[in-house]
C-alpha cells in the first residue's frame, strides 16, 4: 500500500463506548430526535431486549424477538409489518449481526434511523454493509441508510457472551482487519485500526477463556471489534469474505465459526499476493506466520477449526467452490476454481493453512 495517494472515505457514526454505557440509550435517542423505538434482538436475547424496553418506558413501541441469521427476507417484511403497526420512527438494535442486519433489512426499506448496542463482536454496527437471504442465496450491498446512526458499546453486555462464541466472534472481527489490510481500497489510516484491532483482539480473547467475566479483557475485546469494524465499513473485501457468504447463505452454516475456520486458509490462498499485509497480521497477533497463528489462536481456544464440524457436508464442496467463482470480485491473487476446492477441502478436512497453495 503507498502512502503517497489513497482515499478515505470517513463514515459518520457516532460511537458511546465504556462499561454501564446502556445507561445512554435515551440520550441517544433525544439525540436523534426520535420517540417510539422498536427494539430487534434474536429470541435468545429476547431477556435483554425485554430490559432495554423496560429501561426505556414508553419510548419503546415495542419488542421484535425473531432475529435470524443470514437475514431471511420473509423476517424483513414480518419486522416492517410490525414497525407500521407499531408507528415506530426508530429501531434499537440488541444483540449480535443478526438483530443489527435485521436493523439494516428494515431501515434499507423504510429509512428507519438505527441505534445499535452490540453483544458480540461481529461488527456489523459500524458498516453500511447489508446481507439478505433470499431462497437460498445470499446477496450483500453497500448502503448508508443502513449504517446505524448511533452505537452504544457496553462491555458489560459481552460479560455473559459464552466463551466459545466469544472466541468465533472475536475472530471473525479479525478477519474483516485482515482482509482490509490487503484491500485495494487500503490506506494508512485503516491499516492503522485493523492492525491495532487485530491486536486487541488477538491479545483478549485468551484472557476471555482463561476467565469469562474478565471485565477488562471484555473491554480490550469490544475495542478491538469496534476498529476491525470500522475497518470493514471502510474498505472492500475479498476472497475469505466471499467464501463466507456462500457457506452461510447457501448452506446456513454459522456465521461466526465459518469465518474462524475459513480465514486461515483464506489468507494462505493470498499470502504470496501481499507479504506485507501478512506481515502485519502475524505481527498484531505476535506469531511468525499470518495463516498460521490465526488457526493456532482458533484451535488453542477451543474454537472449530474443520467445515466438518459445523455442519458442512462433503460433497457440498464442489457447489461451494463454484458459487464462490461465480460473479467476478477483487482479490489480490486470481481465482482459480482447482485451487479454492483444495482451499475448502482443508477447511473441511481441519487441516492447517498452506501459504500460497
Amino acid at each position: 500500500m503507498s502512502t503517497s495517494e489513497f482515499v478515505y472515505n470517513g463514515r459518520a457514526t457516532r460511537v458511546v463506548f465504556g462499561r454501564g454505557s446502556r445507561a445512554h440509550i435515551e440520550r441517544e435517542l433525544d439525540a436523534l430526535q426520535t420517540r417510539r423505538a422498536l427494539i430487534l434482538c434474536s429470541y435468545e436475547q429476547r431477556e435483554l431486549g425485554s430490559s432495554v424496553a423496560g429501561q426505556l418506558g414508553e419510548r419503546a413501541a415495542g419488542v421484535f424477538d425473531r432475529a435470524a441469521m443470514h437475514v431471511p427476507v420473509e423476517l424483513v417484511a414480518q419486522a416492517r409489518a410490525v414497525a407500521a403497526s407499531l408507528a415506530a420512527d426508530c429501531v434499537v438494535a440488541v444483540g449480535g449481526g443478526s438483530a443489527i442486519g435485521l436493523a439494516k433489512g428494515l431501515a434499507l426499506e423504510t429509512n428507519l434511523p438505527i441505534l445499535a448496542v452490540p453483544t458480540t463482536y461481529a461488527g456489523s454496527e459500524m458498516t453500511p454493509i447489508f446481507g439478505l437471504t433470499d431462497a437460498g442465496l445470499k446477496r450483500t450491498g453497500t448502503d448508508l441508510r443502513v449504517l446505524p446512526k448511533t452505537v452504544v458499546y457496553d462491555p458489560d453486555l459481552t460479560l455473559t457472551l459464552p466463551v466459545g462464541l466469544s472466541v468465533t466472534s472475536g475472530i471473525n472481527a479479525i478477519a474483516h482487519a485482515a482482509e482490509g489490510l490487503y484491500s485495494r481500497d487500503a490506506n494508512p489510516l485503516t491499516s492503522l485500526m485493523a492492525e491495532e484491532g487485530i491486536a486487541a483482539l488477538a491479545r483478549s480473547l485468551p484472557r476471555i477463556v482463561a476467565r469469562q467475566n474478565d471485565s477488562s479483557a471484555r473491554a480490550d475485546a469490544l475495542y478491538g471489534a469496534w476498529l476491525c469494524g470500522t475497518v470493514l465499513g471502510s474498505v472492500g473485501m475479498a476472497l475469505h469474505h466471499k467464501l463466507c457468504h456462500t457457506l452461510g447463505g447457501s448452506f446456513n452454516l454459522p456465521h461466526a465459526p465459518t469465518h474462524t475456520i475459513v480465514l486461515p486458509h483464506a489468507l494462505a490462498y493470498n499470502a504470496n499476493a501481499v507479504p506485507d499485509a501478512m506481515k502485519r497480521i502475524a505481527r498484531a497477533i505476535g506469531h511468525d506466520s499470518a495463516a498460521q497463528g490465526l488457526y493456532e489462536l482458533a484451535r488453542a481456544n477451543g474454537a472449530p477449526v474443520a467445515l466438518k464440524e459445523i455442519g458442512m457436508l462433503e460433497e457440498q464442496l464442489d457447489e461451494a467452490a463454484g458459487i464462490a467463482c461465480n460473479n467476478a470480485y477483487w482479490n489480490p491473487r486470481p481465482l482459480e476454481r482447482e485451487a479454492i476446492r483444495a482451499l475448502l477441502q482443508r477447511a473441511f478436512d481441519g487441516d492447517a493453512p498452506k501459504d500460497g497453495v
